[in-house]
């Protein structure tokens, strides 16, 4: 018997050793933003007006890049922010160069590069604005970070909020009776720098601000970084929801 127990034991830990071995040579998940835990002492204090849906909106928007920027998770992309910006300090440095060279140059003598400078200044901010509305839209985090297991994974996350209003009641439907945070997530997983793409998720989700501050408007933020990790670790999973 002693053999045949020793065997079982020998053939029992080869059977392991294979798994651990398998498991290891898997390729590993990369981490969400649930497994990156975040200490209480490194939250500041969010107050604000809980009848003001825009600051809710802001609040949450805010709260919701603090997250996601941390170490280990994504790294912001601020392209958007910085095409606005260089589109309107463009425009106000030729606003300012026209209204020089117009004070300092004869009315006549100046008429044309005045006008210039004027419809290039239209130019500008008219650019501006349709890259705000069409380009950027409600987008408000754009996220990405490297992994490696095997190869060189590369995931990008895209995030858009807006304001679902109160809506009034219509036939067959009850009214809404508080405003809600609505987000759009696009989940990117590439290779190969970018030329082979390996999923491609969408996630949708929506909730009443009041489930994230509290009657004082103060925000309970471990309640809403939980509902944000859930959403994205949905869409890196490509649940729905």
């Amino acid at each position: 018997m002693a053999p045949n127990k020793n065997a079982n034991e020998l053939s029992t830990q080869s059977s392991a050793l294979s798994s651990r071995r398998a498991s290891s040579a898997s390729p590993e998940k990369p981490p969400g933003p649930l497994s990156v835990p975040i200490a209480p002492s490194d939250r500041e204090e969010i107050k604000v007006n809980n009848a003001n849906a825009t600051e809710l909106k802001n609040a949450c928007d805010d709260a919701l890049k603090r997250y996601l920027s941390r170490p280990n998770l994504f790294k912001q992309i601020h392209l958007h922010t910085d095409v606005r910006l260089t589109l309107g300090w463009a425009s106000v440095f030729i606003a300012a160069a026209t209204g020089l060279y117009g004070w300092k140059v004869d009315f006549e003598q100046a008429k044309p590069g005045v006008w210039a400078g004027f419809i290039l200044y239209i130019v500008l901010t008219t650019l501006q604005t349709l890259y705000a509305y069409f380009v950027e839209g409600n987008v408000v985090f754009v996220g990405r970070r490297k992994t490696f297991s095997k190869r060189i994974i590369t995931e990008r996350v895209t995030i858009s909020s807006r304001t679902i209003p109160v809506s009034s009641p219509s036939l067959g439907k009850s009214p809404s009776n508080a405003p809600s945070y609505s987000l759009n997530i696009t989940y990117l997983q590439s290779t190969s720098s970018g030329k082979s793409l390996l999923c491609k998720n969408r996630v949708q989700g929506s909730k009443v601000y009041s489930a994230f501050f509290d009657e004082k408007g103060v925000m309970v933020q471990d309640v809403f970084e939980r509902w944000i990790g859930e959403l994205v670790e949905g869409a890196m999973e490509g649940k729905t929801t």
